[in-house]
């Protein structure tokens, strides 16, 4: 189905985004609002959407969205079992998950889980071992795409490798690969190879189920505010502290290549809405 076939429908998104920043300073939902208003104004296909502050209020939406992007945020994902926020946020993904498997459940709902989203999706689920890295990882690195992100749609005109902008200290490895087929999952992406360590590469991203897919590193980021970022005196001082001038470095001139971030950050997510969009369509 063509763009231009959606629009002339005059369709109308709506979409809640759940913030997991617990009201951290951050770049992450700076970056989904601009990505969707970019969208919105390219495609011209309207968008509404509510913010969700999950991790303060335990707020999490209902089903009456198109879709869902739930985002990254501080901290472990595995600290947070049995708060409030954490069974508020489950709560809402089975409400999800029933929804979508119901015969009433038309059309299904999509989510889109990132890093912080995407480690909790993945506990929920209990996919792999969720723990802490050995070191933090903070850069822009390369992805390696499996077998089956090279046919996933949200990965579509993305090469392999690509690039994402990485900042965890945790990680999911370990798969389970039974559980993952049987609940109709696929690992889409996974870390560059390092042979001169001794660690399993981490998943990168996933497709949990036909409905929800995620990633674990940050699709959103772009290249621009993320470089004016760095380049704050403040900013630039934490980063050096911890990672070094060189990885500080790095980062600058990796967000200004634009076969790297800028690209990612026009595939991922407005991949994910066009999908969204050509679903509704099908089920007008």
């Amino acid at each position: 189905m063509q763009v231009a076939s959606i629009e002339q429908k005059s369709m109308k998104l709506k979409i809640a985004i759940l913030d997991l920043y617990d009201g951290f300073e951050n770049q992450g939902m700076r970056c989904i609002r601009e990505i969707m208003n970019q969208w919105s104004e390219q495609h011209h296909i309207d968008i509404d959407f509510d913010e969700f502050d999950v991790r303060r209020t335990n707020q999490v939406p209902d089903t009456s969205y198109d879709a869902y992007i739930s985002s990254g945020g501080p901290g472990s994902p595995l600290e947070s079992e049995g708060t409030a926020w954490e069974n508020a946020y489950y709560g809402w993904l089975q409400q999800m998950l029933d929804y979508n498997a119901s015969i009433e459940g038309y059309p299904k709902k999509k989510v889109f889980f990132i890093c912080h989203s995407f480690q909790l999706a993945c506990r929920y689920f209990n996919i792999g071992k969720v723990c802490k890295r050995v070191s933090t990882a903070f850069g822009v690195f390369p992805i390696h795409m499996t077998l089956d992100g090279q046919h996933e749609q949200v990965f579509k005109g993305l090469r392999d490798p690509f690039y994402g902008v990485d900042s965890r200290d945790f990680q999911v490895i370990e798969p389970d690969m039974a559980r993952i087929e049987g609940m109709g999952g696929q690992i889409l992406a996974i870390e560059k190879e390092r042979p001169h360590v001794p660690y399993e590469r981490a998943i990168m991203a996933m497709r949990f189920n036909e409905h929800m897919v995620g990633t674990q590193f940050h699709p959103e980021a772009d290249a621009v505010g993320m470089s004016m970022h760095l380049q704050t005196e403040a900013r630039k001082k934490i980063v050096v502290e911890n990672h070094g001038l060189e990885k500080w470095q790095s980062m600058i001139d990796h967000l200004n290549d634009p076969d790297k971030i800028l690209w990612t950050y026009s595939h991922i997510l407005p991949n994910f809405l066009l999908d969204t969009v050509h679903q509704l369509a099908e089920a007008e």
